[in-house]
């Protein structure tokens, strides 16, 4: 009885040592797996960090070596002189032109030449030259023609990239000629090196003042466009109808033709009437001046001779032929 007792002592021990040793075994694989699990968690975002740079930099260096594409070459913006010429019919001329002078000047332009006159009518008129810049020119351009009826409109566009460009290189040399030779001034020690030096500065800071004056013209004109607007009361008359010519036009073009000639005749006549004077005031000098002046030639004797003045012929008779007359003698 006893013995059965420790057996079943000695299993109940061993049950609930294993039991035990399960429990235990349990406890730290899930302990080991829930700090292995949280050491991932903790690792994740080092890792994570410790990686975005390289994966950055590769993508990156990936993208750029894909990406990349041969940069366009940079383009020069134009230079282009804009002019234009408008013509508009207003019922009152002041007015249109202070609202001209007010969108002008509203543009950043200004207002130039300026002429006002009348026609024999009695009607004003009046051509303004007006600068505004170049990026409201077509703004100013569409206002000037609403302030009424338009009547001619001319517009220009000069390209002068080539030109400005040019400009701008020779400039650059120059100053750099200029530069250098300031240079060996300061470096001569001759009077004649600097004499010299000296000559040779002026004619090129001459050139360089040019280049600059050209520059500057250039870079007004390409900035500000020009707009030349006449505004006139004066009403446009429609051209006639033209039905050709009739008998009325061609004997006014006759009675036109025959004034005109007469016109040249009379021209003509008062041209040659000068010396017509002077002539006629010679032969009347010659006729009573000079030729009763002049010694009068004898009168010729009769020939003579031996016996005395040879007879003269007598002249014959109408009607008798030279025969008939011998035998008379």
């Amino acid at each position: 009885m006893r013995a059965r007792r420790s057996v079943r002592s000695v299993r109940a021990l061993a049950g609930l040592l294993l039991a035990a040793a399960l429990a235990l075994t349990g406890c730290g694989s899930a302990a080991d797996s829930g700090g292995s699990a949280s050491d991932k968690r903790a690792a994740a975002p080092d890792d994570a960090k410790a990686a975005a740079p390289g994966g950055a930099k590769e993508a990156g260096g990936a993208g750029a070596t894909s990406g990349t594409k041969p940069r366009a070459p940079k383009l020069t913006a134009s230079s282009i002189i804009r002019t234009a010429s408008l013509t508009v019919q207003v019922k009152d001329v002041p007015k249109a032109l202070d609202e001209a002078r007010t969108t002008t000047e509203s543009a950043g332009g200004y207002v130039g030449d300026e002429t006002t006159g009348r026609d024999p009518e009695g009607r004003e008129h009046t051509r303004v030259v007006l600068r505004v810049p170049v990026d409201r020119y077509d703004q100013v351009l569409a206002d000037l023609q609403g302030t009424g009826r338009l009547i001619d409109r001319t517009a220009k566009a000069e390209d002068v990239t080539d030109q400005v460009v040019d400009v701008d290189s020779r400039v650059k040399s120059q100053r750099v000629s200029v530069a250098r030779v300031r240079e060996l001034m300061d470096r001569a020690t001759k009077l004649s090196d600097v004499v010299a030096l000296e000559g040779e500065l002026s004619s090129r800071e001459a050139d360089l003042e040019a280049l600059l004056a050209q520059q500057a013209s250039l870079k007004d004109r390409t900035s500000m466009a020009t707009i030349t607007l006449s505004l006139s009361e004066t009403p446009v008359k429609a051209a006639a109808k033209d039905d050709g010519p009739g008998f009325l036009d061609a004997l006014t073009g006759g009675w036109h033709a025959f004034v005109t000639m007469l016109r040249w005749l009379a021209v003509a006549f008062g041209a040659v009437l000068p010396f017509a004077a002077v002539a006629v005031l010679l032969v009347l000098a010659w006729l009573r001046l000079v030729r009763p002046r002049l010694p009068r030639r004898p009168a010729t004797a009769p020939a003579t001779s031996a016996l005395g003045p040879l007879p003269t012929a007598r002249p014959a008779p109408e009607g008798t032929s030279p025969r008939e007359e011998g035998r008379q003698d």
